[in-house]
């Protein structure tokens, strides 16, 4: 069949390089793609929330099933707006429908999702103009830290964990009164904080059935030793050690379940992935968040795990026939490392040339790309996060190990990258 991905990261670079293996992949487009992906089929200049234009090279190409890589597309609709055009409403789209995307684009949504179905989270209230008073003294009284979330998307940064009730006031003000986060902050959520060690589960549902893919644990500080400001994603591995058969029944019992049935139950239209951003507290898992896809760079070490046809797996979500198929697990440690421009998380050069790509990577070795484009036939830098390298390993030591050696080939100026990633795991 013809497919189109819609994206540009490492993670759409992880997803084509699997599905470019399946015999059941006639063409792959990748919209708009990287200087990665570019090895693995098609790249079109098509923006990701373009719709009309999407639409239209969809009927050209005789596309037969479009997966969505990014969240914002499917906050926006994409879904609804395939479904609601006859002339490409016979294209599984694979991704939530707008309201199902609200998992992530709406905390508060979320939030209420969870408390209605049982779901354990920390215990959260709501506040916006309309009731803002009432949040300066549940403020004032809460234990602290406390965490304030703004309600929508904010590119990563509308969390914010405040360790004085005066900075939490202040922020609180600075998002509701102030615009802070424009929109996405004019409803904040309040949580108690939660003590515990963070991972990410995977979920693939055709809005009745699902399969559970490989758990990950993702590195989100740009400094070693997890200091410094948060990033889209330094690196991760997986599986994650902590979690063994006994939490991870837990988790597909008490979260996992009652989130595909919930969703069942609400009428909403889901069929592709949803992120499950989990803490554990003492022995139990607590949700902390939800995404309507794959993480990034997590998928850079779920993916790679992955021995199933992602393809077959994929038309058997669009087909509602999930209960049919079996998920196959590499038992192997799959590790990322991602390196990055100097001065990111905040300003960093683009256009800078890469080299060592061209170098042998050993077999159990992989390279993705992120932020990269193709620039007068050399591949240069185009965002912050610019690649990873994958490794497989019997351990979490080896597999940074093998990353790291990869890594040392690779160069551009200014290039970073953590040497510790899985830290806690050696």
């Amino acid at each position: 069949m013809n497919i189109l991905l819609i994206g540009y990261g490492g993670r759409e670079h992880a997803l084509a390089w699997k599905m470019a293996q399946s015999e059941l992949c006639s063409k792959l487009f990748i919209a708009p793609g990287n200087a990665g992906t570019a090895q693995c089929g098609t790249n079109v200049e098509l923006g990701v929330t373009d719709f009309e234009n999407i639409k239209h090279f969809c009927l050209t190409e005789k596309i037969e099933l479009v997966v969505i890589g990014p969240e914002e597309p499917l906050v926006k609709g994409i879904v609804d707006d395939f479904k609601s055009d006859v002339t490409v409403q016979h294209i599984p789209v694979i991704g939530p429908s707008q309201q199902g995307a609200q998992l992530e684009g709406s905390k508060a949504f979320a939030k209420r999702f969870m408390h209605k179905y049982n779901i354990p989270t920390a215990i959260y209230k709501e506040f916006d103009s309309t009731n803002y008073e009432e949040g300066i003294p549940y403020l004032q009284e809460h234990t602290l830290p406390i965490v304030l979330k703004a309600d929508g998307l904010a590119s990563g940064k509308g969390v914010i964990i405040c360790q004085s009730h005066l900075e939490a006031m202040s922020e609180y003000e600075l998002m509701i009164q102030q615009s802070k986060f424009g929109e996405a902050g004019k409803r904040v959520v309040v949580e108690d904080f939660l003590t515990g060690i963070e991972l990410s589960v995977f979920v693939l549902t055709d809005g009745k059935n699902y399969v559970v893919l490989p758990e990950a644990k993702d590195y989100k500080k740009i400094g070693e030793g997890d200091k410094g400001p948060n990033t889209g994603g330094m690196g991760a591995v997986s599986p994650v050690p902590f979690a063994d058969d006994v939490f991870m029944k837990k988790v597909e019992e008490q979260i996992i379940k009652p989130t595909v049935d919930g969703l069942h139950q609400e009428g909403i239209d889901y069929k592709g992935f949803i992120f499950i951003g989990l803490i554990k507290v003492g022995s139990e898992p607590y949700v902390i968040e939800y995404n309507c896809r794959l993480g990034d760079p997590e998928t850079e070490v779920v993916i790679p795990r992955l021995r199933s046809d992602l393809v077959q797996l994929l038309k058997a979500t669009a087909d509602q026939q999930l209960d049919q198929v079996t998920i196959d697990i590499d038992p192997r440690v799959a590790c990322a490392v991602v390196a990055v421009s100097g001065g990111y998380p905040g300003n960093y050069e683009k256009g800078l040339l890469i080299s060592g790509l061209d170098n042998e990577v050993p077999e159990e070795s992989l390279i993705f790309h992120a932020g990269t484009a193709v620039s007068d036939g050399n591949i240069v830098t185009s965002g912050g996060r610019v690649l990873c390298v994958t490794s497989y390993g019997d351990s979490v030591t080896e597999a940074v190990y093998n990353s790291k050696m990869v890594l040392g080939e690779i160069n551009f100026e200014d290039i970073y990258y953590r040497r510790d990633i899985g830290f806690e795991f050696e």
